[in-house]
């Protein structure tokens, strides 16, 4: 089975948290997850997801402490992924580069969303404002 390495952010603004939705027809087409991707070789983790925001949000980050980190098994890939804080500039719009959507949500309102399964279990812990 192919195993990657994924990254990806838990972004906060004004007591919400940035989601954003895969493009239809793609893998795991309109689920929810937060933003980032995959690591490339060669690169640290924080390299690589400043580098997917600014890819998928046209948002510079500055990427702060590991929050979680687990696996997960697709029928056909294993991911290896960590969540990081992160923010970005009060005055910062995140745009639709490479995603279907963004929103901004209550962390109380993540469990109504359609998540991809290996974002799932960060859901209890981001939806605490520890």
């Amino acid at each position: 089975m192919k195993r990657v390495r994924v990254v990806a952010a838990v972004i906060r603004r004004g007591g919400r948290i940035l989601v954003t939705r895969r493009p239809a027809g793609g893998p795991l087409g309109g689920l929810w997850e937060f933003p980032g991707g995959k690591v490339e070789p060669g690169e640290e983790e924080a390299e690589a997801l400043a580098r997917e925001l600014r890819e998928e949000l046209g948002c510079e980050a500055r990427v702060g402490e590991l929050l979680f980190r687990h696996d997960h098994d697709y029928p056909h890939l294993h991911v290896d992924l960590a969540f990081y804080a992160c923010t970005i500039a009060d005055d910062a719009v995140p745009q639709c580069l490479g995603v279907a959507e963004i929103d901004w949500v209550e962390p109380e309102a993540l469990g109504r969303r359609e998540f991809c399964p290996a974002d799932v279990p960060l859901l209890p812990r981001v939806g605490r404002d520890d």
